[in-house]
């Protein structure tokens, strides 16, 4: 069955090649990405490699130049697993000493410009599951439609408007790079930033999609990375015109490949539609996104490359790690916070089995407004609060749901 599959795939790339103007949508790219098919994109697996030779195949049929190693399309990079690959059946190639190969998949548009400009996201998944699940149940296949193969989809749709649909904007090259390895540590980014195949010192900023799948009912888009250029924050807003709420925010850190980027003093923007429930879970399904907000966030991404094209090489801003400021716990709630959220409290997005929150009767979209005696009007204020508890410490937590003000006891 699996070879049947291959083959389809297989025909579905060369009826494209035999209709150059043929459209491949963004849920057909989901689709095949967040197939089972790819066993769940592990890297280091045939399920990487598979979905490896798909995007590049999609980039050959949208134009784009290869820009990888010795004039391919992919770059490797090698890794050791956390666990022993020998030991592991899903792994392809391993070394001797128990490295593991991961691809990288990387176009080019050349446009003769003194500077280029970096699009990219993670095509790479948690495979059956293991440690990044946060399933309980028996291993299974981890598609990550979300995660991240909707950031692949509209990486791919941004490289077809900007090679056959966008001829004047010329100032900057596009690189466009589908990263393996970023679920196990950023492993592809931040080789390619160490092994470059471009002149980074020539690249204006960085662009990177992670997670852009489940547009909220407020039209709610993170954008992360504002900090990091002085054109940032006037080109978001003033480019907005599908009707997005932006969540600005300034760090250029952040546990996604565009810090590999900040740390090499790039300045990067990362866009990100919030967690949920489906996060790092066997349920990360394609049926589940959102394909109008995704055109959406493409067409939005869309104009502010367009704006940012004539700008020449952005300076890089320093920000500050607002991972740093982050309290240190000793107690969970067990929920999702919603990280997109604009209004006082914290809002809940998912709750977690057997833990402390569902034991105490809390909901999904309960607004956590109060811990103990201490407020958390805000995310910061919420896990400074979380921090101060002690494991066994029972306490009482106020939230706000339908408009009314609830208190129930939670022991952590």
């Amino acid at each position: 069955m699996r070879l049947v599959i291959i083959g389809l795939m297989m025909l579905f790339v060369v009826s494209c090649k035999q209709t150059p103007n043929k459209i491949v949508t963004m849920q057909e790219d989901v689709a095949v990405l967040a197939s089972d098919e790819m066993g769940g994109r592990q890297t280091g697996t045939p399920g990487e490699l598979l979905a490896a030779t798909y995007i590049t195949e999609r980039f050959s049929d949208i134009g784009l130049s290869p820009k990888g190693s010795e004039g391919n399309f992919t770059q490797t990079f090698s890794f050791t697993p956390s666990a022993n690959p020998h030991e592991q059946s899903e792994f392809t190639n391993i070394q001797e000493d128990g490295s593991v190969t991961g691809t990288n998949v990387i176009g080019y548009i050349n446009n003769n410009a003194a500077t280029t400009v970096i699009i990219g996201a993670h095509y790479d998944h948690l495979g059956m599951g293991g440690e990044g699940s946060l399933d309980r149940e028996k291993p299974a296949i981890h598609n990550g439609a979300d995660d991240n193969a909707s950031g692949i989809a509209i990486l791919l749709a941004l490289a077809d408007k900007l090679k056959n649909q966008s001829p004047t904007i010329t100032q900057n090259n596009y690189l466009f790079m589908a990263f393996s390895g970023e679920e196990m540590g950023l492993l592809g980014s931040n080789y390619f930033v160490k092994t470059p195949t471009i002149d980074t010192k020539k690249v204006s900023y960085m662009i990177n999609m992670d997670m852009v799948g489940r547009l909220n009912k407020e039209q709610t888009l993170a954008v992360y990375g504002v900090g990091t250029s002085s054109l940032f924050k006037q080109t978001l807003f003033a480019n907005n015109n599908q009707g997005l709420t932006i969540n600005e925010h300034a760090s250029g850190i952040g546990p996604s490949d565009h810090t590999s980027f900040y740390l090499a003093d790039i300045p990067v923007l990362h866009f990100f539609t919030g967690q949920h429930a489906d996060y790092h879970k066997p349920s990360d399904d394609p049926e589940k996104l959102n394909y109008e907000g995704m055109e959406r966030i493409s067409n939005y991404i869309l104009n502010v490359v367009t704006d940012l094209d004539d700008a020449g090489q952005l300076a890089f801003k320093k920000t500050k790690n607002e991972s740093e400021e982050v309290p240190m716990f000793k107690v969970a709630l067990g929920v999702v916070p919603d990280y997109l959220f604009n209004g006082q409290g914290m809002r809940i997005d998912g709750i977690s089995e057997d833990k402390p929150a569902q034991k105490a009767g809390l909901q999904r979209a309960d607004v956590v407004v109060k811990l103990g005696s201490l407020d958390t009007p805000d995310m910061m204020s919420y896990m400074k609060a979380l921090a101060s508890f002690e494991v066994g410490e029972t306490t009482t937590v106020t939230v706000k749901r339908d408009g009314q003000l609830i208190e129930r006891k939670v022991t952590f």
